[in-house]
């Protein structure tokens, strides 16, 4: 059997249960560069970690060749989990790896996450959507197989609706600019929100003519989703993501404990307020 995890943006506590669970199980654990090892740890200790992760023009891996692996793992009889950041099934290959596994006669399992589109909106405050200003969500990833920015344009321009653009960094200038030659106004809100869903997560407000130096300041190694669209003029002045890092200054936020065989979640109560589970 092989498990489809996603790891969501990176804070194990956007863990799902059943991803818990099933990393408790595993024998073997295929993951990603943007897993983290907070999440590594809550598999068995003994269990092999193997790393098969990409950046940009840097797979350490083909994905011919994590296909192959998953299922050699699987015919050795081990229970593989393939961790992925963020969701199996939004710009992460998962299609590619589930369909290798049918062809090979592999069972397996796909068990969602948290994209980085949710994580990066609620962590910057900003709604993807709203009745008063987005009607639509589109998921566009910010580059193709071959390296090309490839959009349909005029279709993205068009208004009542929020972006939410993946992978977009490096071709950025390009994008931009078939945005604006597609009728979407240079001055239409436009938001960077770097490590969303961690504690690090920042979030850059300006327009879609300053996204270009807007990345300029951004910290080259961490992930980051940009957000296109009226949406953008309904975030609070503070996200809600900073709030969050300004209580937890100096103190260690809540976290996830394995005592012996069992893991369960412990929320830390903090002064003035009180915490149940």
């Amino acid at each position: 059997m092989v498990c489809l995890v996603g790891a969501g943006p990176g804070s194990v506590d956007l863990l799902t249960l059943r991803a818990l669970r099933l990393l408790g199980e595993a024998d073997v654990i295929v993951h990603d560069r943007l897993v983290s090892d907070e999440a590594l740890h809550l598999a068995r200790a003994d269990a092999e970690r193997i790393y098969v992760g990409k950046s940009r023009a840097n797979h350490c891996l083909p994905q011919a060749e994590i296909n192959a692996l998953l299922v050699h793992l699987a015919r050795q009889g081990r229970r593989v989990v393939r961790l992925k950041g963020g969701d199996p099934f939004v710009f992460g290959r998962g299609g590619e790896e589930a369909a290798a596994l049918a062809e090979a006669g592999i069972p397996y399992q796909v068990v969602p996450g948290v994209t980085a589109a949710l994580a990066c909106g609620a962590d910057a405050g900003i709604p993807l959507t709203h009745r008063d200003a987005a009607q639509m969500l589109t998921l566009v990833t910010g580059h193709t197989r071959d390296g090309r920015l490839d959009i349909d344009a005029t279709a993205l321009a068009r208004p009542n609706q929020t972006l939410a653009i993946y992978m977009g960094l490096a071709n950025l200038p390009d994008l931009v600019r078939q945005l604006i030659g597609a009728g979407l106004d240079a001055s239409h809100p436009a938001a960077i929100v770097e490590a969303g869903g961690t504690v690090a997560s920042r979030r850059l407000d300006g327009t879609l003519g300053s996204l270009t130096a807007m990345a300029r300041v951004l910290r080259t190694a961490q992930p980051a989703l940009i957000i296109i669209g009226e949406v953008v003029r309904l975030a609070p002045a503070v996200a809600p993501a900073a709030a969050l890092s300004t209580r937890y200054a100096g103190r260690r936020p809540p976290t996830w404990k394995k005592p012996g065989n069992r893991i369960k979640p412990v929320i830390t109560a903090h002064a003035g307020r009180d915490a149940t589970l």
